[in-house]
């Protein structure tokens, strides 16, 4: 799979459920674009998977964000995104900066999520896995709510040249 081209320093919100290849797609971009509220976690606690620790690594991601943003540098958002919430939060930041945004909607059929989920070294419970998959928005969700472009994941790992249709819409 390649990747899409990202609007320079823009925001691209990663959404999707656990295990379904977020992290795997964001390791093909710099390093330096990427925050992550699991990094930031285990760097609070010694551990990804303690919540308790999302409100400081939330703090850790939004100041992380305005750093780049304000520098119009590229920010890869490596987290599941699924909450509507969240996602206005990420959408406010980058007009607050006069920021594009954009998303990969990580439209992953539930049994591969399932399957690859269970092969992760942090195995996320089942039962948060599928409401995570339950919550995906569409594309036309993710477009109404204000991302600029919204790329499926399953149009990237389809061919090279539905990655360069993707790309350029």
């Amino acid at each position: 799979m390649d990747v899409p081209d990202l609007p320079d320093g823009g925001l691209c919100a990663l959404v999707g459920p656990p295990g379904s290849g977020k992290s795997t797609f964001a390791a093909r971009y710099p390093d330096s674009w990427r925050v992550c509220l699991d990094v930031y976690r285990r760097l609070a606690t010694d551990s990804e998977a303690d919540q308790s620790a999302t409100p400081v690594a939330a703090e850790i991601q939004d100041l992380l964000l305005d750093a780049r943003l304000s520098r119009a540098l590229n920010v890869l958002v490596d987290s599941t995104n699924v909450f509507p919430h969240v996602r206005a939060g990420l959408l406010a930041r980058a007009r607050y900066w006069q920021r594009p945004a954009v998303a990969v909607l990580f439209d992953v059929p539930l049994s591969t999520v399932e399957a690859q989920n269970a092969d992760r070294d942090r195995v996320v419970p089942l039962h948060i896995v599928r409401e995570h998959h339950q919550l995906l928005p569409d594309a036309d969700q993710l477009h109404r709510e204000g991302f600029t472009a919204v790329h499926l994941v399953s149009e990237l790992l389809a061919t090279p040249a539905a990655l360069r249709r993707a790309a350029h819409r």
